[in-house]
């Protein structure tokens, strides 16, 4: 496709949201072409965009939202989220996905993309829901998420986070420490999750209460978890006999999410994955939800969607 050049001027000039826009050294601007491939050029407040059809206009709508946003500082967090949201914008707009409302300490919580939206969505209205996608796409976050929010709504009694410990063989009398110490290290990102959401003194403190638990897949065998909200995280690291075996852990006012990556499987050569399993097997069960994220769900550095995608295409290439 021929490339095109578009120009916007801001106008009348204002040097300080210009400066704003920007960033330190045109690092937002830098930011913006990165992520979108185009050319961006500057003199005051006229700018030249140039690149694909597509990707010069998105850019062109990135520069007007980012400049009615710079009466404050825009960090380059600021930006990369809000170029995944530009460039979503006109397919939530074109496929109607509602934005569900979380209730966390972060008042602006929601999902960045359509597909996350339907995900929180389908978490809200199904006992058992599936996150399965690459890495980046919010799959667990938006899972603690959406616990945190039944926890404060009080619609269950506890969260309690499981993820398989691969690594160790699921040995964990090999490691030194408690239960918890054990498994910190699997555990990690969802206590990251858990501390952004609620802070660190309030994690602590439902700890204390046994409002959040932690269990080790190798410890769920026999129980039966009544009015939680259980999360499977790493899933595509677990046998199908794991599987089974934790889906009929769920019990009465409990709801699971389950997410995991089936292109990260780090289970011994030859043995089937019980993510892959589950999707084969549970595809038409109803009451049971998938869904699967792609590269364009990714919500982090923008590199990181390009890294999906040039891999994506080696396998197709293969």
């Amino acid at each position: 496709m021929t490339p095109i050049s578009l120009d916007i001027s801001f106008s009348p000039a204002d040097n300080a949201r210009l400066a704003n826009l920007c960033g330190a050294l045109d690092e937002n601007l830098k930011q913006i072409s990165t992520a979108l491939d185009v050319t961006i050029s500057r003199r005051g407040e006229h700018f030249s965009v140039h690149g694909e059809q597509r990707q010069a206009r998105l850019a062109v709508e990135a520069l007007k939202n980012f400049y009615e946003r710079s009466r404050n500082h825009l960090s380059v967090e600021d930006v990369q989220l809000g170029l995944i949201e530009v460039a979503n914008a006109s397919h939530a707009e074109q496929e109607g996905v509602a934005m569900p409302v979380l209730m966390t300490r972060k008042s602006d919580l929601h999902g960045r993309t359509p597909r996350q939206n339907v995900y929180l969505c389908k978490i809200q209205e199904h006992d058992i829901t599936f996150g399965i996608g690459p890495a980046g796409t919010g799959k667990t976050y938006l899972a603690v998420a959406s616990a945190v929010d039944a926890l404060e709504r009080d619609l269950v009694k506890r969260i309690v986070l499981v993820r398989p410990a691969v690594e160790a063989g699921e040995r964990l009398g090999f490691l030194p420490g408690d239960l918890a110490q054990k498994v910190d290290p699997y555990l990690r990102p969802l206590y990251d999750a858990l501390y952004d959401l609620m802070g660190f003194d309030k994690v602590g403190k439902l700890f204390e209460r046994g409002a959040i638990e932690i269990a080790p897949l190798a410890y769920m065998r026999g129980r039966t978890l009544n009015h939680s909200f259980i999360i499977l995280d790493e899933a595509q690291n677990t046998t199908p006999e794991q599987m089974m075996m934790f889906l009929t852990r769920i019990g009465f006012g409990a709801k699971a999410v389950i997410t995991g990556d089936v292109t990260q499987v780090d289970l011994a050569r030859g043995q089937k994955s019980g993510l892959v399993d589950a999707q084969q097997v549970l595809e038409k069960v109803s009451g049971i939800s998938f869904t699967f994220f792609q590269s364009e769900d990714v919500v982090r550095h923008p590199l990181v969607q390009k890294i999906v995608n040039a891999y994506e295409k080696r396998e197709k290439q293969c």
